[in-house]
């Protein structure tokens, strides 16, 4: 009788329900650097003045800057983490002084594959959801 492979997944401990998280306060140089980085200097990120008379009241982070959050959190699953995909819905802004939590939770496993679907959702102090969505990781064994 042939002897079933485990799956990586198992061999990780990975599996529907595993959890990670990251958390950040946003500051005046998150928002500077991530307008360096990316090149967007939108003035709703870097022009206080200008973002004051926007219906948002003032400056708001970069939509990617809360991504980079959970590709931090999707980051600490163990192994090696391939991203795959994502998609997401931005449900408030957030603003310097606010600190974000992003939490990645498996909702789907693919065992055969070691393709994991994860539910990513970003947290404001005040436990509002602001960002949501879906993304798609691959684990592999850590490199020997």
């Amino acid at each position: 009788m042939a002897q079933q492979e485990v799956s990586i997944l198992d061999k990780l401990g990975v599996g529907i329900g595993y959890k990670t998280s990251h958390t950040k306060t946003v500051t005046e140089a998150d928002i500077v650097l991530t307008a360096g980085i990316s090149g967007d200097f939108n003035p709703i990120h870097v022009n206080e003045e200008y973002a004051k008379k926007t219906f948002f009241g003032g400056r708001i982070a970069h939509g990617v800057f809360s991504l980079l959050l959970l590709s931090t959190a999707m980051a600490k699953y163990p192994g090696l983490v391939i991203f795959l995909s994502q998609s997401v819905k931005f449900m408030k802004p957030v603003k310097i002084g606010d600190t974000v939590t992003a939490i990645a939770e498996v909702i789907d496993a693919r065992k055969d594959k070691g393709i994991i679907t994860i539910k990513n959702t970003c947290l404001n102090q005040r436990g509002e959801v602001v960002v949501e969505g879906e993304a798609a990781c691959r684990l592999y064994a850590p490199p020997a």
